[in-house]
């Protein structure tokens, strides 16, 4: 079971030095069955059922062998997401993970925060530098985004929350 809430950046944080980079390909989009390379040595295969703040969540190792097999069989017209993920400590005692795109994505970030707790995870509050939040949009997931459009469904929920933004002032 995982438990995490997700934001869209409004600004950047100072970055600390360390941070993984990762590649990551969905084999399937219902249910969503990720691999992901973490280093040049670690690989795993992750699948998630469900949507928004609590899902199912199985993950465990596979050879370098079975990922690079995997990597060519990408679910259609999706590609491999390229990123770099922070782990950046928060007041609160817990951790965000920070996740800057390279690649297709390049230009886009967006950070997730997990909890033990459905109560735990409904009364956070997320530090300023968090934007807009993904949690509970349908349209946003990594499957989503690991599409060869992916980058414009990002566009447009930036451009709707544009609009909601003007709406309030």
């Amino acid at each position: 079971m995982e438990i995490e809430r997700q934001f869209l950046v409004k600004t950047l944080p100072d970055l600390p030095s360390e941070y993984e980079s990762l590649r990551q390909g969905y084999v399937a989009l219902l249910p969503e069955i990720r691999i992901r390379q973490i280093s040049e040595s670690r690989f795993t295969l992750t699948v998630k059922r469900g949507a928004g703040l609590v899902r199912e969540e199985w993950e465990t190792d596979i050879s370098r062998k079975e990922f690079d097999s995997l990597a060519m069989r990408l679910c259609p017209d999706t590609a491999m997401i390229e990123k770099r993920r922070y782990r950046i400590p928060l007041v609160d005692g817990n951790t965000a993970e920070l996740h800057v795109h390279d690649g297709y994505l390049s230009g886009f970030s967006y950070v997730e925060v997990e909890f033990p707790t459905e109560q735990a995870a409904n009364s956070f509050e997320p530090p300023s530098w968090f934007g807009h939040e993904v949690t509970e949009d349908v349209r946003f997931s990594y499957g989503t985004l690991a599409r060869k459009d992916g980058m414009e469904i990002v566009r447009q929920i930036l451009k709707e929350q544009e609009w909601k933004s003007k709406d309030i002032t």
